[in-house]
């Protein structure tokens, strides 16, 4: 069983052209989980909370998860794309080399609510082309993993006794789970997660129990590299569990440019001044796996 290292409280903030967020992960450099770079939590019933939404930037180096509990979120890039981001539809998107992107909320009231997780890339990968990928609700499973316990895969491959469940997104050099747990009160849950990999549980409803240690709501609890992850649901909860691969390399992160050198830096910003932070094809569009 996995024991918690570190807990890390969300903090209030405000990104983009004002949305408010809690941030866990990414407050500062030393609160990240290699290769998680950032987690943000957005939710509220109040439109001047998110209406002014993500406004056209950039990125590059890097990968991010988008993922809409409730909502209407529209994605356009540099290019024309646009992909429409609907309450339980997830978009992941491979920055790569470099793109221009926005994400406006297509309501004008009522409750917004979501994550965007910043996935690192290993140095050979950052300055490939971009991609990305729109994944709709009823392409991401939902495992009933037993009476008052249910998870949606969207990342890796959930085993549980002899039955398992492959998200849409496999095949990346991270190896990266993302699960969705929804827990009544009083369950409990032994998930496998492959030894090596760096792993945290985020409730954002409700209060777990992670090996006797109480984890509160919008808590990021890091957890030991070795052993099954598992948990208790003090009260009806859910809880993102996140884990990955540790990639080892240098960060350096400029805003939403993140790289493994100095340099690197001073050349995606020079890069993004003089348009050629975009100059590579077309984002394509990921696979998804069947």
């Amino acid at each position: 069983m996995r024991k918690i290292k570190q807990l890390i409280a969300a903090a209030t903030v405000s990104d983009g052209a004002g949305v408010k967020i809690k941030r866990s992960l990414g407050q500062s450099q030393q609160l990240r989980l290699d290769p998680f770079l950032m987690l943000d939590c957005f939710g509220s019933e109040q439109a001047n909370d998110y209406i002014a939404g993500f406004p056209a930037h950039p990125h590059r180096g890097f990968e991010t998860v988008t993922y809409m509990l409730d909502g209407h979120m529209l994605h356009e890039d540099h290019l024309g794309n646009k992909g429409h981001l609907k309450s339980g539809g997830v978009q992941w998107m491979t920055a790569g080399r470099g793109i221009i992107h926005s994400e406006m909320p297509q309501q004008e009231s009522g409750l917004m609510r979501g994550f965007q997780l910043w996935l690192n890339l290993p140095a050979a990968e950052k300055m490939k082309e971009a991609a990305y990928v729109d994944i709709a609700p009823e392409q991401i499973p939902v495992a009933e993993l037993a009476p008052g316990i249910s998870a949606k895969v969207i990342a890796g491959v959930l085993q549980q006794a002899a039955q398992q469940w492959a998200g849409p997104i496999q095949g990346l050099s991270t190896a990266p789970l993302y699960f969705d747990l929804t827990l009544e009160a009083g369950k409990s849950l032994s998930i496998p997660v492959p030894d090596g990999h760096n792993a945290l549980l985020y409730p954002f409803a409700g209060e777990i129990s992670v090996a006797g240690s109480k984890v509160k709501e919008h808590h990021a609890a890091i957890l030991e590299t070795s052993g099954t992850v598992e948990l208790t649901a003090i009260t009806a909860s859910r809880v993102l569990l996140l884990a990955a691969k540790p990639i080892g390399e240098p960060v350096v992160q400029y805003g939403p440019f993140v790289m493994n050198t100095v340099g690197e830096i001073e050349q995606a910003i020079r890069d993004y001044q003089t348009g050629r932070l975009t100059s590579g094809k077309a984002a394509e569009t990921i696979q998804l796996h069947q």
